[in-house]
């Protein structure tokens, strides 16, 4: 972090409050900017520290906490630190034991009800702490089953999301039907059915004796208001708290919060409205943006010195999130604090592989640029979109990692359909089309080509899935038009055994939801067309305002490097619809001061009918007839293998290939997009072209 210059200053007020040690005061200011040592000052009352992304938001809540507990103004044993997650408390208490601060209790939300439901469960609940369920699925099976509704595992974890949904929310089954249509909810059964279901798991769960992890907060909640002993106990056990990103506090967490507090102020909470992407899951921003108006007397510190991305990347953010539903008084504009850096690049693609093939190219050229693999992130919006990044990152030979889900040949239904794909080879009919014979077996599975399951959830992320293997069976027969199911089998499985490669340290691959709280030195953020982000089911004007904080979230984990992507088509020769997402509007044509790189396709030049420039003029002063060789070539392999022509070597790479002129096996090697199963392939054939 970048120290402010008046940071010298930032201790004096420590004579007034008693601090003696002078060590403990440069330690505890050092490095820390205007504003960051004003919130570690302001230790008692209501607090508000509005953070933005990158602004040392964790550096600076540790160093109020260890302040207020060097000062007196709090003792270590009653302060509650809360959390979101179990990495971000663990990152707390070990930062507060290097200030030399322990005691603090740094948890969860969950973590803190459970630790205290266990030790008042016989005062409030007449016996020990009931067994905790931390999978809920085979109750849900049981409830619905009583309801005559029938379930598969998609649905069952659909319908656990929105029990889920409705108890963070602090809706009860009685008025979960007004409730939720209020809350315009698209549940996965009918509004009315979905309200038997929850009533019937509640009662499930009750003739179990069980709990599950909502109602350790509802229940720890309901004693504290219920018990005035349990009351008394816990608020003179915690006397100053401090939440963690607020904006993602549900109500049923408020609630929680509020009974800890007793209509105490000593509270200090932390978050950025602009990162609010948990509200589908029940967050409620309103807490941290109504935080002052609730609280009088509040002291509000906005941290907006941006120490994580270049002034680039800050700018793009800002533009972007500035035509947002952020309440003024919330908002905040960063402002960059690291040396100027790269323009971001926005790139246009004619399909999905050509764009995956591109970002793969790209990160390569980084990677022998000097930066590490686990520096280098794909970040896109629905997971059936790793497909593409893990095959393009298999072909080019970079090792990847799959955050936050399974890879895609590993899914359940990616499995399942690969059987009945293969199954139903033996019956297809011999006149029908490759395409209309997947999209047979794939109905089968609950896939329809006119629309996914609105919402969101299992059920949507199955279906897309089983869209991606659509779009493989489309491109397939777009190389060989006479290939059948057995073939598409063959195809599949053969991808599938190239991507099971053992993971290992590379270039993250993760959706926007996941990549919260990381941050890495080059991102991609791809597939950015309308109806991917925003999502086809953000149909409200709410629902597409987080859909563009979505963006923002993705747009600030990057440090330098940063490129937007969108491929005007799904597949290879498809028909080129798609238009970038709207968040892109105003922005993707100056970025920065600088004229942003749209793409091979948008730069000079004639176009042709469809609009696209001309193969020659995309060459970049290529060796044209070496390229018209080398696609030749492609096209015999591809025919003879009976697999897409990009899946022996992608445009990019020829185009590389042609420009580079390569004469060994090591130069080739060192070309984008040839990786070592490739040069063991591909290379002498491809050698023997370029001296012929």
């Amino acid at each position: 972090m970048t120290a402010d210059p008046t940071a010298g200053s930032a201790d004096s007020g420590l004579a007034d409050s008693g601090l003696a040690d002078a060590a403990f005061a440069d330690r505890v200011f050092a490095g820390l900017d205007a504003e960051q040592a004003e919130a570690v000052r302001a230790v008692t009352g209501p607090v508000c520290i509005l953070a933005g992304a990158g602004t040392g938001k964790t550096r600076t809540i540790t160093h109020r906490i260890a302040y207020a507990v060097h000062t007196g103004a709090a003792p270590a044993g009653r302060i509650l630190a809360v959390t979101f997650t179990s990495r971000a408390a663990g990152e707390m208490r070990t930062r507060l034991r290097t200030l030399g601060v322990g005691g603090v209790q740094a948890r969860t939300f969950h973590a803190a009800a459970l630790r205290q439901l266990r030790h008042f469960a016989p005062r409030v609940l007449g016996g020990p702490m009931p067994e905790l369920v931390e999978n809920k699925l085979r109750l849900v099976a049981t409830a619905a089953a009583r309801c005559r509704v029938q379930t598969d595992r998609t649905l069952l974890r659909d319908l656990a999301s929105e029990i889920e949904w409705a108890k963070a929310s602090v809706i009860g089954p009685e008025t979960y039907l007004t409730r939720a249509g209020a809350s315009a909810r698209t549940p996965p059964v009918a509004a009315s059915t979905m309200a038997e279901v929850y009533a019937a798991y509640e009662e499930v769960k009750a003739g179990a004796g069980v709990l599950d992890f909502d109602d350790l907060l509802l229940v720890s909640a309901a004693a504290i208001e219920e018990h005035r002993d349990v009351a008394d106990e816990v608020r003179a056990r915690y006397r100053h708290f401090v939440v963690d990103e607020y904006q993602d506090v549900s109500p049923l967490q408020q609630r929680l919060l509020e009974a800890w507090l007793g209509g105490r102020h000593d509270v200090c909470v932390v978050g950025d409205a602009n990162q609010t992407i948990y509200s589908f899951a029940g967050a409620e921003p309103g807490y941290l943006t109504g935080f002052a108006r609730a609280h009088a007397g509040t002291t509000v510190v906005r941290l907006e010195r941006d120490y994580r991305s270049t002034p680039e990347v800050v700018g793009l953010a800002n533009a972007v999130v500035a035509g947002g539903d952020t309440p003024a008084g919330a908002r905040l504009r960063l402002v960059g604090q690291r040396p100027r850096g790269p323009a971001p690049k926005f790139a246009e693609h004619d399909d999905e592989p050509a764009e995956a093939a591109a970002v793969a190219a790209s990160a390569q050229r980084l990677v022998r640029s000097g930066v590490p693999a686990g520096e280098i992130a794909v970040l896109f919006r629905v997971n059936a979109q790793s497909e593409a990044y893990e095959r393009a990152f298999t072909d080019a030979g970079l090792p990847y990692v799959l955050r936050g889900g399974e890879r895609f040949f590993a899914r359940p239904e990616v499995r399942q359909a690969m059987v009945l794909l293969r199954a139903g080879a033996r019956t297809a009919e011999p006149d029908r089309s490759l395409v209309d014979s997947a999209r047979d077996v794939l109905a089968a599975m609950g896939w329809s080509a006119d629309a996914p399951p609105g919402g969101g959830g299992a059920a949507r992320e199955r279906w897309e899935s089983l869209a991606a293997l659509v779009q493989v069976a489309e491109e397939h027969a777009a190389v060989d038009p006479d290939a059948g199911l057995r073939e598409l089998a063959a195809e599949l499985e053969q991808r599938a055994e190239a991507q099971h490669a053992p993971a290992v340290q590379g270039v993250t691959l993760a959706s926007l939801h996941a990549a919260k709280g990381l941050e890495w030195d080059a991102v991609f953020l791809v597939g950015l067309v309308d109806g991917t982000l925003p999502i086809q089911h953000a149909s409200t004007d709410v629902a597409i305002a987080e859909e563009r904080r979505l963006l923002y979230v993705g747009i600030t984990r990057a440090r330098v490097h940063l490129c937007l992507s969108w491929s005007l088509a799904r597949s290879p020769g498809g028909r080129r619809s798609r238009r970038p997402s709207r968040f892109l509007d105003g922005v993707r044509g100056d970025v920065g001061g600088k004229r942003a790189d749209s793409g091979l396709a948008r730069r000079g030049g004639r176009k042709d009918s469809t609009g696209r420039g001309s193969e020659r003029e995309r060459l970049e002063g290529a060796d044209v007839e070496v390229f018209d060789r080398l696609r030749a070539w492609r096209a015999a392999q591809a025919s003879e293998a009976k697999v897409p022509a990009y899946v022996v070597f992608s445009d990019a790479t020829l185009v590389a290939i042609a420009q580079a002129r390569p004469a060994d096996m090591p130069a080739l090697a060192a070309v984008a997009g040839v990786g070592p199963t490739k040069l063991a392939r591909y290379g002498a054939d491809v050698l023997a072209i370029l001296t012929r």
